[in-house]
């Protein structure tokens, strides 16, 4: 397979494609202004990890960019989630943005996506303390504070007899490190431009390590990074800040998680709002968020909407029935779609037509080859028939 006699035209038939859209739909199908980027419609491809990288870089190949070329017809693609430092990765198999190969392979996604008429940003990654010695030397994960986090640690076949060992005790960051590890975010971010993306989305969300450093319930620090709202947020501020140094500040989304079972609503719907706050007023392209489904959680959200004072984008398993009430009743400025764009390469086609979908491989979602990655049908193909 390569990308030339199968994934660009492939992409492009189905970009160009004419499908009857249904009424309901059309809020979708507005196009939407981020930073200096447009947008033609607010359907948003939402980051993905299928730890399918190549070894031993992890990097992309031509089969990853038949598979983000398949969506381009989404308004923007954002990647699965990047490590920005190889202290950053914590899953077996994910790729990563900060040396020459995991550049060239990126590349080689970016060109197909711009080629079938697409936009795609990077999402920068450190996970913290959810990870593994094995992805260390054998050394400590970091976080914020010292902390064991709960669950498990993917490592696939690289720890032998174990797939799926317990998280190990991490180490807190000494405050000198700091500067570096900003530093590693602008390197990320300079490799991402290299590599051809239209800009980067700050991962600081889901449990990983930015939100380890807002989480009062995981940071103990005593330093400047720790304690008060203000300094537990400074980590955030600063790789935003160093970000916007390295990249127009429209080109640079964030993406916030307002959830904890560790930290009371009122905890959180205070600790949001002023995060929300806090990345305004830069001209950002956007704020991503997945939105809890409880009212508590719909009130943090809602409140979040109202702060920030760029585009809005919702995720959460959105179904697309109701995708566009998110639109008109201004909730959202767009809906990015996770699950669904896996098993549907051309799902702003078969909104635009009212389905019919199909549903997910869930066996093939991690790991794996060409099946349950670059085989779903489209409107037009049947699955096999690439």
């Amino acid at each position: 397979m390569t990308l030339d006699t199968v994934g660009v035209p492939y992409a492009i038939a189905m970009h160009d494609a004419t499908i009857p859209r249904t009424a309901d739909a059309s809020a979708l199908f507005e196009p939407l202004q981020i930073g200096d980027l447009g947008l033609p419609n607010r359907i948003v491809m939402a980051p993905l990890t299928r730890c399918r990288s190549a070894p031993p870089d992890n990097t992309q190949t031509p089969l990853h960019a038949l598979y983000y070329a398949q969506r381009a017809s989404a308004g923007l693609i954002v990647s699965e989630a990047t490590q920005i430092s190889q202290e950053g990765q914590g899953y077996a198999y994910t790729p990563g943005i900060f040396n020459d190969a995991q550049v060239d392979g990126w590349k080689l996604v970016t060109d197909a996506v711009h080629n079938a008429g697409g936009r795609i940003f990077c999402q920068l990654w450190h996970v913290g303390a959810i990870s593994h010695e094995v992805f260390h030397g054998g050394a400590k994960p970091v976080s914020s504070s010292a902390w064991t986090p709960p669950g498990h640690a993917y490592v696939a076949n690289l720890v032998p007899g174990e797939t799926k060992p317990p998280h190990p005790e991490a180490r807190a960051l000494e405050t000198d490190e700091i500067p570096r590890l900003i530093d590693d975010y602008r390197h990320a971010a300079r490799c991402a431009k290299a590599a051809g993306f239209d800009g980067v989305e700050l991962h600081a969300a889901n449990g990983y390590l930015i939100q380890q450093f807002m989480r009062s319930a995981i940071n103990k620090r005593t330093d400047h990074y720790g304690g008060s709202l203000e300094n537990r947020l400074r980590l955030l501020d600063d790789v935003v800040a160093a970000l916007c140094e390295e990249l127009p500040a429209g080109r640079v989304g964030v993406r916030l998680s307002p959830w904890s079972d560790a930290s009371s609503k009122e905890e959180l719907m205070t600790l949001y709002t002023a995060a929300a706050e806090l990345i305004s007023g830069r001209g950002l392209a956007y704020l991503h968020s997945p939105c809890p489904t409880d009212d508590a959680g719909k009130r943090i959200v809602a409140s979040m909407r109202a702060t920030f004072d760029g585009p809005f984008i919702a995720n959460n398993e959105i179904e697309p029935g109701d995708a566009a009430g998110w639109l008109e009743e201004d909730r959202a400025d767009a809906v990015a779609f996770g699950r669904m764009f896996i098993s549907n390469p051309d799902l702003p086609a078969r909104i635009a037509a009212g389905g019919p979908y199909t549903e997910p491989d869930k066996e093939t979602f991690y790991g794996g080859g060409a099946e349950g990655y670059v085989d779903y049908p489209t409107l037009h193909r049947t699955r096999g028939h690439l």
